[in-house]
């Protein structure tokens, strides 16, 4: 199993990609520390993986506050003693408009979300991987912001979203020498609430992508394995499109 007895966090993890993730990653070993704002949902994706003997645990709270990403790490030292890698996945899409008709709120919000979240979960994180002689972090960027072209009216979360691969390549490049691999996971047009649930809206979506549809929340996971996993042994500071073919539209 590719995770055995690595302790791994995830955030975003009470659905969508994050769910997903969370039971692959029990399936492969992984003692987890899940984290997300809604307790319920966290509670009930936690017993289904203890129902089939794997091991995990939560902790509900809002990425952008930094303490919460302390506490997270706080809580897979106490629970199993040391942090192996970490995917963070939470993320969120704001308000979609112009720029110029763009609230400064729901900027910030994106930003803070996507962006400074990701900061505050970097601090909190490194210092106990390089404790434990290294590891994976994984963060959720998307093909929006890097290969796409521009999106009309996802100014704020494109930014967002292209500053994080800027972040990763950073993180990557400072940490490499010291056993730890930081690399964004690029997923394009997938299942997950933040699609909505408007058949004709999936389609259009679905149509963009050379594949013609839209991947399932299972498949981003199987990425993210990849990823912290060690068959990624050598890769860093990249960001890897799992995209349905998105990035060949610019070629």
């Amino acid at each position: 199993m590719d995770l055995k007895d690595k302790t791994i966090l995830i955030t975003g993890a009470s659905s969508g990609i994050g769910a997903a993730s969370a039971l692959l990653f029990a399936a492969q070993g992984a003692n987890l520390v899940l984290g997300a704002r809604r307790e319920k949902e966290l509670s009930q994706i936690v017993g289904q993986i203890q129902q089939s003997n794997g091991k995990a645990v939560c902790l509900a709270g809002d990425v952008t506050d930094e303490s919460y990403s302390a506490e997270l790490v706080a809580l897979a030292k106490f629970e199993f003693g040391r942090l192996d890698g970490a995917f963070n996945n939470a993320g969120m899409m704001g308000d979609m408009g112009p720029i110029p008709d763009m609230e400064t709120t729901n900027w910030q919000s994106v930003i803070d979300c996507n962006l400074t979240s990701a900061f505050y979960c970097a601090k909190a994180q490194l210092p106990a991987l390089l404790e434990a002689g290294g590891g994976s972090m994984v963060f959720t960027s998307s093909f929006v912001g890097f290969s796409n072209g521009g999106m009309p009216g996802m100014g704020a979360y494109a930014a967002s979203k292209a500053g994080l691969i800027g972040l990763v390549q950073s993180l990557a490049s400072d940490h490499a020498a010291q056993n730890v691999r930081v690399n964004a996971l690029l997923p394009g047009g997938t299942l997950t609430a933040m699609a909505g649930d408007d058949p004709d809206t999936h389609e259009f979506i679905a149509g963009l992508h050379p594949v013609k549809r839209l991947a399932d929340p299972k498949e981003m996971a199987q990425a993210a394995l990849f990823l912290l996993s060690d068959r990624s042994s050598f890769i860093t500071g990249t960001p890897l499109a799992a995209d349905g073919g998105m990035a060949t539209r610019l070629l």
